[in-house]
């Protein structure tokens, strides 16, 4: 058992620190990433998700029952389809700021580049 995180920056119990880092694992997996993706520009259903990622909805939908598990994302059922979204606002900044960190990384790199090109 962990002991809680304290005077981190941000207090959290030992079981909120496990199920924090089991949110991150789930993260890590580039197919369940990019259903979190898809669904930034609203619900999409199962058959639509599974074409953009070119993926089996059998596949998509196993991936789709975890994130659901973890509270990321959430069913709306239509007549006879399930439509999928993000959970809150809170997972959809997170996405956000992530594409941002990642897109200053990228700057940063290429103007280094760009600077040892110049000397």
């Amino acid at each position: 058992m962990t002991a809680p995180t304290r005077n981190c920056g941000l207090t959290l119990a030992a079981d909120e620190t496990t199920r924090l880092a089991e949110t991150f694992r789930l993260l890590g997996d580039t197919t369940r990433l990019s259903i979190l993706l898809c669904c930034l520009a609203g619900p999409r259903a199962v058959g639509e998700i599974s074409d953009l990622l070119g993926q089996s909805q059998s596949l998509v939908s196993h991936h789709l029952r975890l994130l659901r598990a973890a509270r990321l994302v959430r069913g709306e059922r239509r007549a006879r389809q399930v439509f999928y979204s993000l959970s809150d606002r809170h997972v959809s900044d997170m996405l956000h700021d992530m594409a941002h960190h990642i897109a200053e990384e990228r700057a940063e790199t290429a103007a280094l580049t760009a600077e040892g090109e110049v000397k």
